[in-house]
C-alpha cells in the first residue's frame, strides 16, 4: 500500500474533525465565549486547509474511483455528491471572508456572512465523510 491509498481515510478524519470544530465553535459563540470561539474556528480553518492539501495531493496521484452500487443507493450517493461538490468549491472563499472579517473585528459583517458560511461549511464537511463512507466502506 502506498501513502496515497491512505489519503481518503485521512481526508475523512479531517472532515469529521472540522465538523466537530464547527459545531463547537457555534456553541461557544452562542455562549459568548468569544476567545475560545476564535481559537476553535481558526483551528477548523487550519484543519480544512490540511484537508484541501491532502485532497489535492490524493487526486493528483490516484485513479478515479467510481461508486459501484446500483439502484436507490446510487441515486442517494449521486445526489449527495452533486450537492456537496459545488458547495465545496464555495467553502474556501466563504471561510476566508468570514475569518478575515472576524479577525479584523468587523463583527456585524462577520455575523452576516457566517450565517451562510457555517451551514454550508458544515454540510460540506459532513457530506464529505458520508461520500467517503459510501465510496470506500459500503
Amino acid at each position: 500500500m502506498n501513502i496515497y491509498e491512505s489519503l481518503p481515510t485521512v481526508n475523512a478524519i479531517l472532515n469529521a474533525t472540522a465538523s466537530i470544530l464547527l459545531v463547537t465553535g457555534f456553541i461557544l459563540i452562542r455562549k459568548r465565549k468569544i476567545d475560545l470561539h476564535r481559537k476553535v474556528m481558526i483551528t477548523a480553518f487550519c484543519v480544512s486547509i490540511a484537508f484541501l492539501a491532502s485532497y489535492l495531493i490524493y487526486h493528483a496521484h490516484a485513479k478515479i474511483v467510481y461508486f459501484q452500487r446500483t439502484g436507490f443507493i446510487r441515486t442517494v450517493y449521486l445526489w449527495i455528491l452533486w450537492t456537496h461538490t459545488p458547495l465545496a468549491a464555495a467553502v474556501p472563499v466563504l471561510a476566508v471572508i468570514t475569518l478575515s472579517r472576524g479577525l479584523k473585528g468587523r463583527f456585524d459583517r462577520h455575523r452576516a456572512i457566517a450565517r451562510w458560511t457555517l451551514p454550508i461549511w458544515l454540510y460540506v464537511s459532513v457530506t464529505g465523510v458520508i461520500v467517503y463512507l459510501m465510496l470506500y466502506r459500503l
